[in-house]
């Protein structure tokens, strides 16, 4: 089955500095029906102006990864880590036992444009980490590359959770399938364009926002719909 969430059913944060778009229930947007998909807990699609961020807060239990469509985002943490992560890369904090940090736009010109995504750990009290590594669009174009993962595997960044990530960037004529195990479900989120995403109950066009949680489904595909240089860009995540 594969159950449609449409961009323009999300919650929205809209301050001076920072426009959020939450997929799941976040912040003040509260929906009983959309408190996370499996270990899958936020979905935030945030676009912070120039010179903004997020000022220094701290979190717990939670495997939080940022990946950025656009700008540079600038990251400080307790953990002494400064980093600015750029289109193509992967960061992945473990909150664990806490951490306290901050992302701001990098820039004091253009605008930051990243995905906030949380994961539920295996488990509590982990040890606070950090680890980013970069991704080029050539290994992504045409397929779905590993990302994230619980091992490390393909050179993915470490998430502590039997869960995987894979992002992918599609034009017209490409597509790549995702086989998804026995009891195991996945979540699809178009980050950018539009995707078809084609599973048993035939093809689901999905503008930029939308999503898809899918269950009882063996594999799913997904396919581009732009020709040239303008793909859609998505991500999958395959769930416990």
């Amino acid at each position: 089955m594969i159950a449609l969430k449409k961009a323009e059913t999300r919650g929205r944060t809209d301050l001076d500095w920072l426009d959020s778009r939450h997929t799941f229930s976040f912040g003040e947007y509260y929906d009983p029906a959309a408190m996370g998909f499996s270990v899958l807990r936020v979905i935030n699609e945030d676009r912070v102006t120039p010179g903004g961020g997020f000022p220094t807060h701290g979190h717990r239990d939670m495997e939080i990864l940022s990946y950025v469509l656009e700008g540079a985002l600038e990251h400080k943490d307790s953990l002494g880590t400064g980093s600015i992560i750029r289109p193509g890369e992967v960061q992945r904090m473990t909150a664990g036992t806490g951490v306290r940090h901050s992302e701001k736009n990098a820039s004091p010109v253009e605008p930051v444009h990243f995905l906030q995504i949380w994961i539920l750990p295996a488990r509590a009290a982990l040890a606070p980490g950090y680890e980013q590594k970069a991704f080029p669009e050539k290994e992504r174009r045409g397929r779905l590359r590993l990302v994230a993962s619980s091992d490390g595997r393909e050179g993915s960044v470490v998430m502590h959770q039997d869960a995987s990530l894979y992002a992918g960037l599609f034009g017209d004529g490409e597509q790549a399938p995702h086989a998804i195990a026995p009891g195991r479900s996945a979540y699809v989120h178009v980050a950018r364009g539009e995707i078809d995403l084609r599973g048993s109950d035939g093809s689901h066009r999905l503008g930029a926002g939308s999503g898809a949680a899918i269950t009882g489904e063996s594999q799913v595909v997904l396919a581009g719909r732009a020709s040239g240089t303008d793909r859609g860009e998505a991500l999958v995540f395959d769930l416990p």
